[in-house]
């Protein structure tokens, strides 16, 4: 081989690759590893011009791949308050008011991850904004699962929403007895009535904070990530971004696929796949067959405690299918979240029907609750099963007291969030974050699918430990199995010759550190590409 460009060196590196010989030393050229070895082997692979990272007692993985982000939408549904460590009432008028000091008047207030279980068993309602605000705030507060939020009266006001409203899913501003709303409003196109009056962030900036977060993200072990969307100005970002320099991450975009979509929309969505970068491309299209649990607009198959979560987000199933049917053959891989025991069932129903064209396997993200019977499928059909350990660890308790669990009940809380079931059946497992519902940093997500509850936190119970992941499970659902996942197994995930010199590296080993100890070890420096982006 011709000498290298870069060589890392490390105590401990997992190729993620066969058993074979320690490796403790990887040479690098034109972004792909060309040998692995030991630290002996350097000196034969070293030019005049190579650069050498002897990293001593670190841990060199596979770069890490987040399944599901959200970062275009997520600048924007993370501007204003933080409200996600906020537990009860008395805290979100606290938030409020500390908040509300600041503000002029006529200007906006809004918040992000708040959580409904800080209502307890209340309705969500916008009193809390008024007799903290008064009713001539425009106040809107997105709740954690970006699925559903809560709108003061002035903001409704201004959205001109005094009523009811009939949408192509299964969106809907929740009104009282009198037909008034209470401000709480589900699902992305209710929100959108009041999201499309908010004052717009200047390009400049939106692109500094999309490069700010692809920033942080690489700073914790990660290489690539899985955007479940490609909307608004996404395009112009990642083309402005690139045009500056290199994007410190590499993205694969899933554009929405929504209710209502006609022929000439799945064009435009088909047209879409040939959009690319150097380090982003699109690759998929994004349906949803229902929403949330918490907010009552999942797909089950008997209604929740609240008599809700019975119909499917696209108010003629038919339609999801046949769009799918129409997307999948044209090549496009299929993402779909779905959520509830129905609407699993039903995607599963529609993917095995699908003719073998895509190279990329379809894939499903979420898979909150369901039965065994639907587990060994997503082998059979080689679905590839996207979750998130933090939705669980992070929104669930173990007595199932939280708004999640109540709503289903301990039969259908019991079966839920079944990663291990998953794996042990054989299916593809990749896991990820869905920033910003919650988190991204993988180190706290790969300790959460071990321990089932927040990393850190041993005082929490651990909400169904048999479906907690073995270290190296939980790092292949960042690595070998993200790659796989993306139909790249065979040129990425691993650290072997002929694969992208995508990798990581840890003070703590992730597959023997104590998982606690593991979600706050040092991360020395990130490669993307051959090109360090973090470190170093």
């Amino acid at each position: 081989m011709s000498t290298a460009d870069l060589i890392i060196a490390a105590d401990t590196i997992h190729t993620m690759g066969p058993d074979g010989p320690a490796v403790t030393a990887i040479a690098v050229s034109d972004g792909t590893i060309v040998a692995t070895g030991g630290r002996d082997d350097v000196r034969d692979w070293r030019g005049a011009g190579t650069r050498v990272i002897d990293l001593g007692q670190a841990t060199v993985t596979p770069g890490l791949v987040d399944g599901h982000a959200h970062p275009v939408m997520g600048i924007g549904m993370t501007r204003g308050v933080d409200l996600s460590s906020v537990r009860t009432l008395a805290g979100l008028k606290a938030a409020l008011r500390e908040a509300g000091g600041g503000i002029a008047r006529g200007e906006w207030l809004e918040g992000w991850g708040l959580d409904p279980n800080v209502f307890g068993d209340a309705p969500i309602t916008h009193a809390p904004i008024v007799e903290v605000l008064g009713p001539d705030v425009p106040v809107l507060l997105r709740l954690f699962d970006a699925h559903s939020a809560l709108a003061g009266p002035r903001a409704l006001e201004i959205a001109g929403v005094d009523g009811p409203r009939t949408f192509a899913s299964g969106a809907s501003v929740v009104c009282d007895g009198a037909g008034k709303p209470t401000g709480h409003l589900l699902e992305l196109e209710a929100m959108d009535l009041v999201v499309e009056r908010l004052p717009d962030d200047a390009p400049a900036d939106r692109r500094a904070r999309l490069l700010d977060l692809m920033r942080r993200m690489a700073a914790t072990g990660l290489t690539a990530a899985n955007a479940m969307d490609f909307e608004a100005d996404s395009l112009d970002l990642f083309r402005a971004l690139e045009s500056d320099g290199e994007l410190p991450m590499r993205w694969r975009c899933a554009p929405f696929v929504m209710p209502g979509v006609d022929a000439s929309g799945l064009e435009a969505v088909v047209r879409q796949q040939r959009l690319g970068g150097r380090r982003w491309q699109v690759e998929g299209a994004k349906f949803m067959i229902d929403g949330t649990i918490d907010g009552g607009t999942a797909w089950l198959e008997e209604a929740d405690a609240h008599g809700e979560s019975t119909a499917c987000f696209w108010p003629d199933p038919a339609e999801y299918a046949q769009a799918v049917r129409t997307l999948a053959g044209h090549g496009v891989p299929i993402v779909t979240h779905a959520i509830g025991d129905a609407g699993i069932r039903y995607v599963l129903d529609v993917l095995e029907d699908l003719p073998a064209v895509s190279p990329v396997p379809h894939r499903m993200e979420h898979l909150e609750t369901m039965p065994s019977s639907l587990v060994a499928r997503f082998t059979a059909l080689n679905v590839t099963a996207s979750m998130q350990p933090t939705h669980c660890t992070h929104y669930t308790r173990a007595d199932h007291t939280d708004n999640w669990s109540r709503r289903l009940g301990k039969v259908r809380a019991d079966r839920a969030f079944r990663a291990r079931d998953l794996r042990d059946s054989g299916a593809r497992l990749a896991l990820g974050s869905d920033w910003p519902i919650a988190p991204y940093d993988p180190r706290g997500i790969i300790a959460a699918a071990r321990l089932r509850r927040p990393a850190g936190a041993p005082d929490i119970d651990p909400v169904l430990p048999g479906q907690a992941l073995t270290a190296r499970m939980a790092l292949e659902g960042y690595t070998v199995a993200a790659a796989a996942a993306a139909g790249l197994g065979g040129s990425a995930g691993r650290l072997l010759p002929g694969y992208r010199a995508d990798l990581a590296a840890f003070a703590l080993d992730p597959l023997t550190a104590d998982p606690d100890e593991f979600a706050e070890s040092p991360v020395p420096v990130t490669v993307v590409g051959g090109s360090v982006v973090h470190g170093g």
